[in-house]
Order: C-alpha cells, then sequence, then structure tokens
C-alpha cells in the first residue's frame, strides 16, 4: 500500500522562520519528499534552498523540471515558475499567476491533488490574506491530510486562519508540533483516492498554460461583474466545496481576501492620481487668475478663481479620504490617531510617499 509520501508546504508573509523552524524539526529518515513554495517577488533572490539547506538534517535544494520525486529531500519553487506535480515527476511552469503570485502556493496544491491523491499532505504556514485555503481544499477533496499552523502561534495569522474556516483541515498545531506530526502521519497508509474531479482537472490545465483550455469559450463558474486585476478581463466567480473564489479568461486566479486587497492598492493609486490632478488643476487656475487680474480681466480672474477654490476643495476631500485610510489599522478599525478630531489646512505642496 502507498503511504502519505508527499508533504506540500506553502507559506507567505513571515514564512521563512516558519520554513526553518519546520525543517529543522524533520528527521534524516523522513519516507517523504517535501515541496516547498514561499511566495516571492519574481524578481526575487533563490536564497530559499540554500537556507533550508543549511537549517535541517535534510537536503535542500531549488526544484528541476521533470525530475522524479524521493524520499528525504527538499525541493524548493524557484521566483517566477508554478512548481507543480506531474504523476511522480516535477514540473516548473510559468503559467497564469493565482493571487498575484507566481509560484503560487494554492497552484502546488492543486496539481498534487490530481498527481497524488490520498498521497499528499497539505501544510499552510504564516502568511496573510488567504492564500493556500483553495488548494487545501482541493488535497482534501481528493483524499489527502489537511495540517495547518494554528493561527494563535504563527506570525501572519491570515493563510492559517482562511484555511482552517475554509477546509476544516485534519491537524491545527503550533509550529513545534510539526515536525513530530509529519513524520508520524508520512508513514500512515494512504487510502483509496477519489476520482479527480472535473473542475480540478480544468484548473490544473489552466496552470499548465494548456492553450486548448485558455483559448476555449467554456470557462467553469458563471461571469461576476469584476474584473482582474492582472489583466482587466472578466472573471468568473466559481463555487468550490462552500469556498468562493474567480479565475478570468487567461487564468488568472483570485481569492476574495486576496482580490480585495489588489482593488484596495489599485483604488490607492487611483486616489493619488485624482489628487494630483486637482492640485495641478487648482495651481493652474491660481496662476490664470492672478495673470488676468494683474492683465486688468477681473472677470475672468474670479472665475478662474472660483474655479481655483472649487478644485482645492475637491483636492482637500481626497487628501482627507487618503489620510484617514492610511491611519486605519490593519484589521480595518480606526487608531487612535485616526480617529482624534483633525483640522485641515489648504495643501501647501505634494506629499512625499514612502514605497515600502
Amino acid at each position: 500500500m502507498p503511504t502519505r509520501d508527499v508533504v506540500l508546504v506553502g507559506a507567505s508573509a513571515g514564512g521563512v522562520e516558519a520554513l526553518r523552524s519546520l525543517v529543522a524539526g524533520l528527521p534524516t529518515d523522513l519516507p517523504a519528499t517535501v515541496l516547498v513554495v514561499l511566495h516571492v517577488p519574481p524578481t526575487g533572490a533563490n536564497a530559499l534552498a540554500a537556507i533550508l539547506d543549511r537549517a535541517g538534517p535534510l537536503p535542500a535544494r531549488p526544484a528541476a523540471h521533470g525530475e522524479q520525486l524521493r524520499h528525504g529531500e527538499v525541493l524548493v519553487a524557484t521566483p517566477d515558475l508554478h512548481l507543480l506535480l506531474t504523476d511522480d515527476h516535477v514540473a516548473l511552469g510559468a503559467g497564469p499567476r493565482e493571487n498575484g503570485h507566481r509560484p503560487a502556493v494554492d497552484t502546488l496544491f492543486r496539481s498534487a491533488a490530481r498527481a497524488v491523491g490520498s498521497r499528499a499532505i497539505a501544510v499552510v504556514l504564516s502568511g496573510a490574506l488567504d492564500d493556500g485555503a483553495a488548494g487545501l481544499v482541493a488535497v482534501r477533496a481528493q483524499g489527502g491530510l489537511g495540517v495547518v499552523q494554528d493561527p494563535a502561534d504563527a506570525l501572519y495569522d491570515g493563510m492559517p486562519r482562511a484555511a482552517v474556516e475554509a477546509a476544516s483541515p485534519e491537524h491545527v498545531v503550533p509550529l513545534s508540533a510539526l515536525p513530530g506530526l509529519l513524520a508520524q502521519l508520512t508513514k500512515q497508509e494512504a487510502p483509496a483516492r477519489p476520482a479527480t474531479r472535473e473542475l480540478l482537472e480544468e484548473e490544473i490545465a489552466v496552470a499548465e498554460f494548456d492553450l486548448t483550455t485558455t483559448g476555449s469559450d467554456d470557462h467553469p463558474g458563471e461571469p461576476s461583474g469584476y474584473s482582474c486585476p492582472d489583466c482587466s478581463g472578466v472573471l468568473w466567480r466559481i463555487e468550490d466545496h462552500g469556498l468562493l473564489r474567480f479565475r478570468c479568461r487567461v487564468g488568472h486566479a483570485w481569492s476574495p481576501d486576496s482580490l480585495q486587497d489588489k482593488q484596495t492598492f489599485e483604488l490607492d493609486g487611483a486616489l493619488w492620481i485624482a489628487l494630483r490632478s486637482l492640485e495641478e488643476r487648482a495651481a493652474l487656475a491660481r496662476e490664470m487668475s492672478e495673470r488676468a487680474r494683474a492683465n486688468g480681466h477681473h472677470l475672468t480672474a474670479t472665475r478662474f478663481g472660483d474655479r481655483a477654490v472649487e478644485t482645492g476643495e475637491a483636492a482637500r476631500t481626497i487628501r482627507r479620504l487618503l489620510t484617514s485610510r492610511a491611519l486605519r489599522g490593519p484589521d480595518g478599525e480606526r487608531t487612535a490617531e485616526a480617529a482624534a478630531p483633525h483640522t485641515h489646512s489648504a495643501p501647501q505642496g505634494p506629499d512625499d510617499e514612502t514605497s515600502l
């Protein structure tokens, strides 16, 4: 009988620390392959494998396209390529991003659910938003096990909390207990797997960039009326085991929290553009008013002056909105500073912005 010998680990914010702790406690004779996805920028350095190789007893290295799974190894996704499983082999793909990420946790989990079914153990560690929840649902639907770091124990509890709520995993434990738990679970026999669902096959074909799927007019779900932040195409609404998510025509996928986070980012950008445009318009109107007054054209000067006042007030309204949004805490609640009364003066010039 096959055993549960494929361990999938997904993490995002706070994930490096969690991954180091996890691999440090794994036994040297672990009867499984460990595959790791950490959400990193596409231009990020490929240093995670070296970090994990030094942190624990198992050899860790970047995953290579086409290689076969071997027990006692840690294979790490590389920046800007999805890490996928096809049968017992690794595949690297440049398919559409999921929740803005490539590699993406959900993509690995979903491909493993199809490839190895009940042999998979999917682990969700520290991270923001709700990445990993949809993939964990897919793994459990195909007979695999779900293991989630206790949200109270995670540096960032968004991903663990979403996974617990969406997928009802078999195990929710603190990070310190994970290595021992995985050592036990990987020795279990894997039960017979259910038939692969059609939706799972379709979404994996998208991740693999199968042109017969991405070019088809047949899409899972129903049009949502929302647009894809990556390509501006229509997003289709997908209901999967009670979990709502979205995918566009060319394959970009979004979970609700990640979609709203991206919309918030775009809204902030639009507000800053509007503020800049209004302040430029007000400044031009003031200049034209002064020139008209200097030339004795008082009616024209008054008209431009009124326009400057009206446009300046609109700019102050947007500035107050931006200030209010900036002073909200990570949970959306107003901070003490934001809740205090403010007096607003007319803007004297553009604000300095710091990009973190």
